[in-house]
């Protein structure tokens, strides 16, 4: 089966099994979505929305983010580990906001993987949740997927991303980024994944890999 073709049977399957896919991060404009993607780095989305719900009390602007005492922004962002680089990051991009871009955030990739501690999967969700303009999210588990399936054999983010955009439509690929996330954090786990249960399992490399007695390379 051509590749794109098999990726859209994927996503046409994958978004019936999961109606509910979405960004989980809870938010209100741009701003709070770029603060609460940079502490979703190695952390649970269930945490962040817990430390936001108080962050964003206190700082309700960039400006205000931007003014923070390092040591005491460490302290309230704790809970999501790697405090110290996550403090230094988000109060740094809201420097340059405030600074540069005149306390909006910023509404074009280029520009916005210019902030401190913002790459190109943050800039994606942004972009797609609060600007429209949808783009493929490659976290963990988006990398384990897709490899996993084989509709990319890159492990670098960058070429992950670079290798989806030519396989899904531009309006579908912030959409396709969730349901293959809600798949790999459900079905497609790192250890044991749950392949008799897979309804893709007929579309994935791994799964035939296992079927033909294959080694199959755990993503």
């Amino acid at each position: 089966m051509e590749l794109k073709e098999r990726a859209r049977k994927i996503m046409n399957v994958l978004k019936k099994t999961y109606p509910d896919a979405r960004c989980m991060l809870r938010h209100r404009n741009p701003y709070e979505l770029l603060v609460a993607t940079i502490l979703a780095a190695q952390c649970t989305d269930q945490k962040v929305n817990e430390v936001t719900a108080t962050l964003f009390r206190k700082y309700r602007t960039p400006d205000d983010l931007a003014a923070a005492e390092l040591d005491v922004l460490q302290k309230e962002i704790k809970p999501t580990g790697f405090f110290r680089q996550k403090a230094k990051s988000i109060r740094n991009s809201c420097v340059a906001i405030v600074k540069d871009y005149g306390g909006r955030v910023p509404d074009t990739l280029e520009e916005m993987v210019k902030l401190p501690g913002v790459g190109r999967k943050t800039a994606n969700v942004v972009l797609g949740e609060c600007f429209g303009k949808p783009g493929i999210i490659v976290d963990t588990h988006f990398r384990r997927v897709t490899g996993r399936l084989g509709l990319t054999r890159n492990e670098d983010p960058v070429k992950i991303e670079a290798d989806l955009n030519e396989l899904i439509a531009t309006g579908d690929r912030t959409l396709f980024s969730h349901v293959i996330t809600f798949h790999g954090r459900r079905i497609c786990v790192a250890r044991k994944p749950k392949c008799e249960e897979c309804p893709v399992n007929s579309l994935c490399d791994y799964y035939a890999a296992q079927g033909s007695g294959k080694s199959a390379r755990m993503l």
